[in-house]
């Protein structure tokens, strides 16, 4: 269940019978969508509407008592409205979330005083009002649609998911396990940069979770417990016993210190201190925090897990870290995503537990064991990247959409082929703004929510892929 404030606009003038319409509109959706509804009822104001300053006071004060649970505004003008008493009612509100603008249309045949709305107007004088007021907003794709329009729930879907991005990473606890590969400077990252966006990091050091694996027992029903886990999520037959003790305590450790600091991503040391000093890959580990929707990325890349937490949140769906890895053939819209592998096993019907080869070239494969096989198959994809650029004190993010393909691939680890419209494009935006090669991918189609949220609400600076032409743009002309 969703929670979110609802603002009625009015003007008194109007017909009642249509913000009572409204209501009855509203009523029915929210009940289709889950969304509960904090909003002003008919006995507390005229038709539960807002228009006067007693009103919007009232309506403020209401959604100020229900703040910590609503996730997001809904501005709804069956009429004209009042500018004012929308613009005051949220600033009293004193709540910062994503507000969604609607209006509805007027019939041809029903502009007499009887039916007419004017809500085409009224929604340019509202918005007008919170850009004043300093409030960012989200349009519907049509300028004036109703409540009932198909249209206007496909809006709102996506205006649910573009909140649940904004309050999520409001408040984001990361963890960092490790300090990054020496020779990847591509996974460095600013902690203030995301500390300005209410996303922290929290640190612990290889040494302590390795300390802290040796002091428990081989025999421990906790131990016992976890093999059995990792046996049940994936083809472990060729991973020797000692290698699957040494992945179920570290798997402990880990889940250990989270709950103590109530964490809810990690990005850890996938290499080398792993196969040097332990002996194993943690791949699987964190495939299954992953798919259990506490994502987990490797290479200690902290905004790239903060990439897959943001697709996570908008979809409901497990992330995984890829590289843009290889072309396929001559084909400019085709490309190869791979890793040694920790993807969730959402991502590979196929799964099977196994060592890494490229790892184990110079590390030993026997070493390696932990990393994971299988193929993405056919389906939807949302990709995307989360940056902090330091030189211009900014955090910057691109996202959009592709499909998996079922092209012929024949190599190891984790991989898939996806197709991307004007792919070559894409990959000139990444290069030139200096985004790194790791990727967040997630099984859906989710990137008008995502750049919304990132673009509008965080104020990361987002390029969005091939955005929809009927999407209103991201970037306010002043």
């Amino acid at each position: 269940m969703t929670t979110f404030g609802v603002i009625v606009g009015n003007r008194d003038f109007f017909p009642d019978v249509l913000i009572t319409e409204a209501r009855r509109d509203l009523s029915k959706l929210f009940a289709e969508l889950s969304i509960e509804p904090v909003w002003l009822s008919p006995e507390e104001s005229k038709l539960g509407a807002v228009e006067t300053w007693e009103e919007a006071r009232k309506c403020g004060e209401l959604l100020r008592r229900h703040r910590e649970r609503l996730a997001g505004i809904l501005i709804c003008l069956p009429n004209f409205g009042d500018e004012k008493g929308i613009a005051d009612a949220i600033r009293m509100a004193d709540v910062r979330v994503p507000i969604l603008v609607q209006a509805y249309p007027d019939d041809l045949d029903q502009f007499g005083l009887d039916r007419r709305r004017d809500a085409f107007c009224g929604k340019i004088s509202v918005c007008n009002n919170l850009r004043q007021y300093g409030f960012p907003y989200t349009l519907t794709r049509d300028h004036t649609v109703a409540v009932s329009d198909p249209r206007f729930r496909e809006d709102m879907g996506r205006f649910i998911s573009t909140c649940k991005v904004v309050r999520g990473l409001r408040g984001a606890r990361i963890g960092a396990v490790g300090a990054r590969p020496n020779a990847f400077n591509t996974t460095r990252y600013s902690e203030k940069l995301l500390e300005a966006s209410g996303i922290s990091v929290n640190t612990i050091d290889l040494s302590e979770v390795f300390g802290n694996a040796a002091k428990i027992a081989d025999g421990d029903a906790r131990v016992r417990e976890r093999i059995d886990q990792i046996r049940a999520y994936g083809d472990a037959k060729a991973v020797p016993s000692d290698a699957m003790i040494r992945m179920a305590k570290l798997a402990l450790v880990v889940d250990d210190w989270m709950k103590s600091l109530g964490l809810t991503a990690t990005a850890l040391q996938c290499w080398s201190s792993l196969q040097k000093n332990y002996g194993v890959n943690v791949c699987t580990i964190m495939s299954m925090m992953s798919e259990q929707m506490l994502p987990s990325a490797c290479e200690v890349d902290i905004a790239g897990v903060v990439g897959m937490y943001v697709l996570q949140l908008a979809s409901s769906r497990p992330s995984a870290l890829v590289d843009w890895n290889n072309n396929y053939g001559g084909d400019p819209e085709k490309c190869v995503l791979f890793h040694c592998g920790n993807w969730a096993k959402e991502f590979l019907p196929d799964i099977r537990i196994a060592t890494a080869p490229i790892l184990g070239t110079t590390l030993g494969e026997e070493n390696t064991f932990g990393a994971l096989e299988g193929r993405t198959d056919t389906g939807p994809m949302t990709f995307g990247r989360v940056s902090t650029d330091d030189q211009s004190g900014k955090i910057c993010a691109y996202v959009g959409e592709g499909e998996f393909t079922a092209d012929p691939l024949k190599t190891f680890g984790s991989r898939a082929v996806v197709k991307v419209r004007d792919l070559p494009r894409l990959m000139h935006i990444i290069c030139q703004n200096g985004f790194e090669h790791h990727a967040a991918m997630n099984r859906s189609h989710c990137a008008a929510a995502v750049a919304e949220a990132l673009g509008r609400y965080l104020g990361w600076e987002t390029y969005h892929h091939n955005r929809p032409a009927d999407l209103p743009p991201l970037r306010q002309f002043c």
